[in-house]
């Protein structure tokens, strides 16, 4: 499916769902207006409407949220425990976890600097961990593991299980490699 056909497909999806024509959605510290009526997504930050892949990220947040009541469940869950994770670990590892060791991979306290600018908390796991709230009843966990001389460095990013009540496998690697290229 294109991004015009999946863009189209989600305002359809949500305006059967919604009875607000406008509503707003906190994403990583942004804000986005969503509108329903003139079908567009705007960045607060910015004034500029968001790409096709956030708008689609954006819509099914709002679908799955108001389809779904979502809430966390406290268990974690890597991106292979996915249904049909393990198949797309490689472009998922590719286009999300690549690029926090090619930014983090020698140095992994620096990931800390991103909770100046995302709401989050350190956490006590692998050698550097961190929690970061990207949308506002939805958090990541970014977990990194310096190498040394036998292993490289390694990297992994955790969900709360019930993400699949919001997204698809599909939309949760497009979240992640949100997430990360926004560190």
């Amino acid at each position: 499916m294109t991004y015009e056909a999946a863009v189209t497909k989600a305002w359809e999806g949500l305006r059967g769902l919604s009875t607000r024509q406008k509503c707003s959605v906190e994403l990583l510290g942004d804000t986005y207006d969503v509108d329903l009526e003139a079908m567009t997504a705007v960045s607060n930050s910015c004034n500029v409407p968001t790409k096709d892949y956030l708008t689609i990220l954006l819509l099914h947040y709002l679908i799955g949220t108001l389809k779904n009541s979502y809430s966390p469940s406290g268990q974690w869950i890597s991106f292979k425990d996915i249904e049909g994770g393990e198949i797309y670990y490689p472009a998922f590892r590719e286009s999300a976890i690549a690029p926090l060791l090619r930014k983090y991979g020698s140095a992994p306290k620096n990931v800390l600097s991103v909770l100046e600018r995302f709401k989050g908390a350190q956490i006590d796991v692998g050698d550097v961990g961190i929690e970061i709230v990207a949308f506002p009843d939805i958090s990541v966990r970014i977990i990194l593991w310096r190498g040394d001389d036998e292993v490289g460095p390694e990297a992994n990013i955790l969900f709360d299980k019930n993400i699949t009540r919001i997204f698809s496998m599909e939309d949760v690697v497009v979240f992640s490699r949100f997430v990360t290229h926004s560190f």
